[in-house]
């Protein structure tokens, strides 16, 4: 869940390729009545032109790396279900809004799917990377915090178990831009039992010149992120007493 770097903007045929069985794209939208080996470009038909997450420019994404490095820790593969548009603020993230309706309604369909089909789920989890267009806006850290806990709220709600969180990189051409947000996540996700920070590797990408322009990255710095934060995940998920 998230906004562009979330869909990716990178380039699918540069992204690892998921080994066959050790992760899955439940594809809500477009055919809800099986699972696919993850491919990239990851999510890019899952579109909603109702609730208006639906775009035509996912390219390549992080989420082959995460898929990856999850399953080597943890043996098990994941589930992943596209929801995510470029360009949205925290705001149009909000309990009861389309955005946030729609990401509910394909968790539970992913959920019933799984049930019905005889798979056995540990854990339901999202991962969000968002916060640029806040940043760009000005958005305070008290309000950016205040905005995506009642979104983390309501998903917990809904029957996720946690949120990992993808921390926010810098503008390229203005590097402290987004300095409020990344603090805003940094201090939510040590306030927050249900939250928990898996990479801040985006901001290293600047520097390294793998941005494509002042918000995107190219397809090593999403395999990169990925990876971290595929890692982090399985290791934080490892921790827990039912894991």
């Amino acid at each position: 869940m998230g906004q562009s770097n979330m869909a990716g903007r990178g380039t699918a045929e540069q992204a690892p390729v998921v080994p066959a069985g050790t992760g899955y794209e439940f594809r809500a939208m477009t055919d809800p009545a099986r699972l696919y080996d993850i491919m990239e470009p990851f999510g890019v038909n899952e579109n909603n032109t109702v609730s208006g997450i639906a775009e035509t420019i996912k390219t390549g994404s992080m989420i082959s790396a995460f898929a990856i490095e999850y399953y080597k820790l943890t043996s098990r593969p994941i589930v992943g279900v596209s929801c995510s548009k470029g360009g949205t603020s925290i705001n149009q993230w909000q309990p009861k809004g389309s955005f946030l309706n729609d990401a509910i309604n394909r968790f539970n369909l992913a959920g019933s799917y799984l049930e019905r089909s005889g798979y056995s789920v540990k854990h339901k989890f999202m991962v969000w990377c968002q916060g640029e267009t806040d940043g760009d806006h000005g958005m305070s850290i008290a309000e950016y915090k205040t905005k995506l806990t009642a979104m983390i709220e309501a998903m917990l709600a809904a029957g996720l178990e946690h949120c990992y969180l993808i921390r926010t990189g810098n503008n390229r051409d203005q590097s402290t831009l987004y300095n409020q947000i990344k603090t805003a996540q940094t201090e939510l996700c040590g306030e927050h039992e249900n939250t928990t920070l898996v990479s801040t590797k985006f901001e290293e990408m600047a520097a390294a010149g793998l941005m494509i322009d002042a918000f995107h990255y190219t397809q090593k710095a999403y395999n990169i992120t990925g990876a971290d934060a595929g890692r982090n995940t399985a290791r934080h998920i490892l921790s827990l007493k039912n894991s």
